[in-house]
């Protein structure tokens, strides 16, 4: 007999179980991030879909998107921008290059490929726009501009700004932007 309890004796052997357990999360964590696995979850929480604990994507309530833009459709409501140089070059939800000089921008209804004239109550100047991605996701936006956008209606220093959403009307298709 060495003199110890039974209790203390599986303590000391939980203490190497510990060690061998710790050891065994950290290759478990570098066999995760060499599978290419990790770069999907920085993908997915860049991209702010919501996942479940076990990695698998969460349900998230949004609106459907619209199959197609009635011709008295309008929307009111804030409008921001997005595309800092982290978001440069990285695929929108239409497939393409986000571009920050184009004039282009995120809504969460729109079909892709829209193309709806965006008039800033606070500047009164409008832009026409090509909707090719999904957003906003932050507040109750309804609609992300690209930096080039956002600076032809004046609220690149705001960042945020209140505006009047109608699709674009056949020579509006041809203009970048205009003043009303």
């Amino acid at each position: 007999m060495t003199g110890k309890t039974d209790h203390q004796r599986a303590g000391g052997e939980r203490s190497g179980n510990t060690a061998r357990f710790g050891a065994t999360v950290a290759v478990a964590c570098l066999m995760l991030a060499t599978s290419g696995l990790l770069n999907a979850a920085q993908a997915a929480a860049r991209h702010a879909v919501a996942t479940t604990r076990h990695g698998g994507r969460a349900s998230v309530r949004r609106p459907p998107a619209m199959a197609h833009v009635p011709a008295n459709w309008n929307q009111h409501g804030l409008a921001s921008w997005y595309g800092t140089g982290r978001q440069s070059g990285h695929a929108t939800a239409s497939g393409e290059q986000f571009d920050p000089d184009a004039l282009t921008a995120a809504h969460a209804q729109l079909p892709l490929g829209t193309r709806v004239r965006v008039h800033a109550l606070s500047t009164g100047r409008s832009v026409v726009v090509r909707v090719n991605d999904r957003g906003p996701y932050h507040g109750h936006r309804i609609i992300d501009l690209s930096p080039e956008a956002a600076r032809q209606l004046g609220i690149l220093g705001r960042g945020v700004s209140t505006v009047e959403i109608e699709p674009a009307r056949g020579a509006d298709e041809e203009v970048a932007s205009a003043t009303r």
